[in-house]
């Protein structure tokens, strides 16, 4: 007698054997049994006939730090398969910190993970709020930028010995606490102004963890980003995971190559879009803005001060287009250069107007330069390698936000494997379950094998797809009919069940 049996389908178990014809049984939490159960009774019985059944998708990249606990997150999430979220991302997030440190990354990162409420907050406390309150896990990385904060506030220094050992305290408590890593975003503020050496010397503590890192460079410029990233783990000899690794391919897979040829334990994650999104004030304004102190950065836009900085962007305005802005919603979905026409005024004036009165909070997707065929290809070659684990960036936040949080995960199977076969279906299972949990230390998930946490999504494979777009970001994906986590069925039939049994998940 079994809680759940799922039966009739056919299994992907993560180990990366093509799909074979089994039973998955449930007891409690726990996958209790893999094969052909014949008259196992269960008082759930989920007919997967015609369905391929595999482990619950780990989105190694995801900024669902405030919002995972709205019910149409856990709807996007689960209708792609993922069950578990990787938080703390771009070394900006809500642990661990005093409440100034909390407001400030609410404030600067509002327009990617939202805000959660008032500090001080602790790793644990955080991971606390998080279980057993949403339908999905949750996992978490120790944000350096928030730490840093913490300790330095908005400084530019290098960090004093005496300013680096309370990091690292930071650091091992966060990990004693339930941390899986710890995470850089090394083109935000504060993570900008840390040195390698910083940065190695906080890895020490990670014990076979990985630090993740938002390099400081990326596109046809990643040399420079990878380099760092490799001097990081020379000095500590940490494990290493590149965020959203994008660029042309030529230039990324080499560096790739030469990493692990140097006997670096490195994998990256990337989606399957060739556009970005992020707060509007890191891609448009200069260094020499304070973005950690907006006051004095709002001062600046007010007074003028970056007149002469606004043309050089000029053909940068098309690539652009509002996906969150506060009190000017109206703007939201339309590119930089359509909503100042509609204001009637210059994109660059538009921008700057849109800034001052969001207070810095506006956010923004962002075309690459190499959209078309031949970015198309670059994505594809470099999610085919061997390192690669899938990541959707998911910034759920503002009117109209990019794609990749809803749709990400059902592209990577609808499109990539049944469309281009750029993966097998056991390919995708090790890609976007096994070797996630692998990296972050979740060592029961990630595989269908007996005594796993029973995290399960039964999807269909000539359905699955993505259905968002650019001009509608928040539509549902589709194939996706029945979904577990830990044990408990929290989509059937495409549609939340209520519960909430996602667990805040620590290494093991």
């Amino acid at each position: 007698m079994f809680d759940v049996v799922i039966s009739g389908g056919r299994v992907l178990d993560g180990t990366g054997a093509p799909p074979f014809r089994a039973d998955v049984a449930v007891r409690g939490d726990r996958i209790a049994a893999v094969g052909r159960l014949g008259e196992a009774r269960a008082a759930t019985v989920i007919d997967a006939s015609g369905r391929l059944v595999a482990p619950g998708f780990v989105d190694c990249h995801a900024h669902g730090d405030a919002v995972v606990f709205d019910p149409e997150v856990q709807r996007a999430a689960l209708r792609q398969g993922v069950t578990t979220f990787v938080l703390g991302q771009d070394g900006l997030s809500f642990a661990p910190g005093s409440a100034a440190t909390v407001a400030y990354a609410s404030r600067y990162f509002a327009a990617v993970n939202g805000a959660l409420g008032e500090g001080p907050l602790t790793v644990g406390e955080l991971l606390a709020r998080y279980d057993r309150a949403v339908a999905l896990n949750t996992a978490y990385l120790i944000p350096h930028g928030t730490v840093r904060y913490d300790v330095m506030g908005p400084s530019p220094d290098a960090a004093s010995r005496t300013e680096l050992a309370a990091m690292l305290r930071h650091v091992e408590r966060g990990l004693s606490e339930g941390a899986v890593g710890l995470s850089t975003g090394l083109e935000y503020l504060p993570g900008r102004y840390a040195t390698a050496e910083e940065l190695a010397a906080l890895c020490a503590p990670l014990g076979g963890l990985p630090y993740v890192t938002h390099m400081r460079a990326y596109g046809a410029a990643a040399g420079a980003g990878m380099a760092e990233v490799m001097e990081i783990a020379g000095r500590s000899g940490a494990a290493v995971h590149v965020s959203h690794l994008h660029g042309p391919a030529d230039v990324l897979l080499p560096l790739v190559e030469e990493a692990l040829a140097k006997d670096v334990d490195l994998t990256f994650d990337t989606y399957p879009y060739l556009r970005g999104s992020t707060i509007l004030a890191m891609v448009v304004l200069p260094p020499s803005v304070p973005g950690a102190e907006p006051d004095r950065a709002l001062e600046m836009l007010e007074s003028g001060g970056l007149d002469g900085w606004w043309p050089t962007l000029d053909a940068f305005w098309p690539r652009l287009t509002v996906s969150h802005a506060p009190g000017l919603e109206w703007a939201e979905g339309l590119t930089m250069v359509a909503a100042a026409e509609r204001a009637g005024v210059t994109p660059a004036e538009f921008c700057r107007r849109l800034l001052v009165e969001t207070r810095l909070e506006a956010g923004c997707v962002s075309a690459r330069p190499d959209e078309g065929p031949e970015g198309e290809e670059s994505v594809r070659r470099v999610l085919r390698h061997p390192a690669h684990t899938g990541g959707s960036d998911g910034i759920y936040v503002g009117g109209h936000p990019h794609p990749r949080g809803f749709g990400a995960f059902a592209r990577f199977l609808g499109r990539h494997v049944r469309e281009l076969g750029d993966w097998t279906w056991e390919q995708a299972a090790v890609h976007l379950a096994a070797h996630p949990a692998r990296r972050f230390g979740l060592a029961d998930r990630g595989l269908l094998r007996a005594g796993f946490g029973a995290d399960v999504v039964v999807f269909d494979p000539d359905t699955v797809a993505d259905a968002a777009t650019y001009e509608a970001p928040r539509t549902l994906a589709t194939g996706v009919g029945d979904v577990l986590v830990s044990g408990v069925p929290v989509l059937a039939a495409g549609e939340l069940t209520g519960a909430t049994p996602g667990r805040a998940l620590r290494p093991s």
